[in-house]
Order: structure tokens, then sequence, then C-alpha cells
């Protein structure tokens, strides 16, 4: 079942909500591709940061 904005990994609870909503995507994109669910959170949540926090200067 796919992650939702209301049902989402513990692992992201404590994202602020938009850098949430973007790993939940990604998170979801790579399931899809057959990437285990736990590897698949780790890197969600790390490119989700990168694309949060990216360096705009």
């Amino acid at each position: 079942m796919p992650w939702t904005a209301e049902h989402y990994p513990p692992a992201m609870q404590n994202l602020p909500l938009l850098v949430r909503l973007k790993a939940i995507a990604i998170a979801n994109a790579l399931v899809a591709e057959r990437m285990e669910e736990g590897r698949a959170i780790r890197i969600a949540i790390a490119k989700a940061k990168q694309w949060a926090y990216r360096d705009t200067t």
C-alpha cells in the first residue's frame, strides 16, 4: 500500500510537512520500482532533505 500524508513510516514523523510529502513521493516511486521498503525510506528521507535544504547561492 502506498504511503500518504496521513499514513507514512515512523521514520518520517519528525520531518517538516513539505519535506515529509516529498519523502513520501520519493519512497513510493522507489517501492514501485521494487526497492525494499526500508532502503527506499532511508533514501527518500535523504533525497527529500537535499531537495528542501539545497544550497541556492
